[in-house]
């Protein structure tokens, strides 16, 4: 069984009253949230829940993240979130539910364990037991867009050293206790060297300090295709947002079916849970929606509040429920199983709260299992600032001219770069056009200019706006600027193929 969901422990009295914020969500969520609440309170009676509202209603009352600040007031009172799925309007401004509350929260880590329950539910991988650790605030989740010009859209990736040290540390202290032997950290470090070259290098740096723990680095896309045929060979996964996104779908589905994977988004002062699926509102009200991934996710919150004797009881139900091969249509699969609705899947665990399964391992909380680890684990590390110096700029220009030809706008470019500033390149969609270019290059109408110092002291913020107005003055559009810095003599900035 998963030591990410079982632990050895040994009994605890119960624990006092405690209410949890809830929120039933969208589609299948109010049917599935009320058969959870229904084993809760069975396994359970000390749980309160008070309801908020969150998705679709709330956006309809005009909430374009979602919820409203009564939610955000119930969270922090209570410290904990149990959330159904939610559906995002498309358009109009709305933001996602559930990037809001984490980033709005703190929630840095999300943790999916992805545990196959062979043979009681179909997969290839009867020994898979992962937990993908995916980094739950920056990348490109920031969702800082632009349209840049009349072809171009702009997505920018975040990544920061802390916010690199926070995860990578947190998934080598679940790693260590909850009996975890190995790390892999997954990235595009190859391409993006900057960005994904950070998170690698910070996952490096922490390593070391776990001897204990074998840790290795796999680029994330050989890594998800070794996830999808070998996922035996994996044991804890740190990624950063998006790829831990895409990789703990794919995880979920070879373990054997998304509808059971559970998940938990931490941060220093609260936590929410929640299943990985959405809210599927083609099956909503047909009492045929699968509550396992909410039901597992409760229990990693009954683990995470301390209350361990309810959270045992309710995951060796679950098993033995599987076990007697009571199953919703996803779990029975297309091989003629019989298949329950969510009621009746419901109420079969309540009917085995007090049973152990006889086949699947037997799961056994601690009553002090290390559920999370929190922002204190940090170290204070003091480090000098890098010297910085500014040696350039890259100005993004708007221009259309038929038939585009970069030699065209390259001459016009080094016309106005004098006195302060050199035109070293220009390049469309990250590939050099100018000088020397390929007349095979496609090229749209967004441009990156990239001016550098023509003599030593000349680069300064004033020069960079100087050349900005010539531009402008010259007829050129320069739709967006980045200033070229070196930090410690080292560049701060991509290198251009022939720079």
């Amino acid at each position: 069984m998963s030591a990410a969901l079982a632990l050895a422990s040994t009994p605890v009295p119960a624990p006092a009253p405690r209410t949890i914020a809830v929120a039933a969500g969208d589609g299948i969520g109010p049917e599935i949230m009320d058969a959870v609440l229904a084993v809760l309170s069975a396994a359970d009676p000390g749980l309160g829940f008070q309801p908020v509202t969150v998705g679709l209603e709330a956006y309809r009352n005009g909430a374009l993240s979602g919820f409203g600040p009564e939610v955000m007031d119930a969270i922090t009172e209570h410290g904990v979130l149990l959330k159904g799925p939610i559906t995002t309007p498309q358009g109009g401004g709305y933001k996602s539910v559930n990037v809001s509350l984490r980033k709005s929260l703190g929630l840095y880590a999300n943790l999916r364990p992805c545990v196959a329950y062979h043979p009681f539910i179909a997969t290839r991988h009867p020994a898979m037991d992962v937990v993908i650790v995916r980094e739950n605030e920056e990348d490109t989740y920031a969702g800082i867009e632009h349209r840049q010009s009349e072809e171009v859209y702009q997505c920018l990736k975040l990544i920061t050293r802390p916010g690199c040290e926070r995860i990578v540390r947190y998934a080598f202290e679940y790693a260590r206790s909850h009996g975890r032997r190995k790390l892999t950290c997954m990235t595009k470090d190859n391409i993006m060297k900057l960005t994904d070259g950070l998170f690698h290098r910070v996952f490096d740096e922490i390593a070391a300090e776990y001897p204990d723990l074998a840790a290795e680095h796999m680029i994330i896309d050989i890594g998800t295709a070794k996830m999808a045929v070998d996922p035996e060979r994996f044991d804890v996964v740190v990624a950063p947002n998006l790829y831990g996104d895409i990789l703990s779908d794919v995880a979920a589905e070879v373990a054997g079916s998304i509808g059971i994977a559970p998940s938990s988004n931490i941060g220093r002062d609260c936590a929410m849970f929640e299943a990985v699926h959405g809210s599927a509102p083609d099956i909503a009200g047909h009492d045929v929606a699968n509550p396992s991934g909410l039901l597992l996710s409760a229990v990693m919150m009954l683990v995470h509040l301390g209350r361990t004797q309810a959270a045992t009881r309710v995951h060796n139900a679950w098993l033995r429920t599987i076990e007697d091969g009571v199953l919703t249509a996803d779990m029975a699969g297309a091989g003629g199983r019989p298949a329950v609705g969510t009621r009746a899947f419901a109420a079969a665990v309540i009917g085995r709260l007090g049973q152990a399964p006889r086949t699947l391992a037997a799961v056994d909380y601690p009553a002090a299992v290390a559920s999370h680890t929190p922002v204190a684990l940090l170290p204070n590390v003091a480090r000098t600032p890098a010297a910085t110096a500014l040696g350039g700029g890259d100005v993004f220009v708007n221009w259309d001219q038929d038939p585009r030809d970069p030699d065209v706008l390259g001459r016009r470019l080094e016309a106005m770069a004098a006195p302060e500033w050199r035109l070293s390149l220009v390049t469309n969609r990250g590939v050099k056009v100018y000088p020397h270019g390929h007349a095979q290059t496609l090229c749209t109408d967004h441009w990156r200019c990239r001016f550098l110092a023509a003599a030593p002291g000349a680069a300064s913020p004033q020069a960079i706006a100087a050349l900005l107005l010539r531009l402008h003055a010259g007829g050129l559009d320069a739709v967006k600027t980045e200033n070229l810095y070196t930090f410690d003599g080292t560049p701060g900035y991509s290198q251009a193929q022939g720079e």
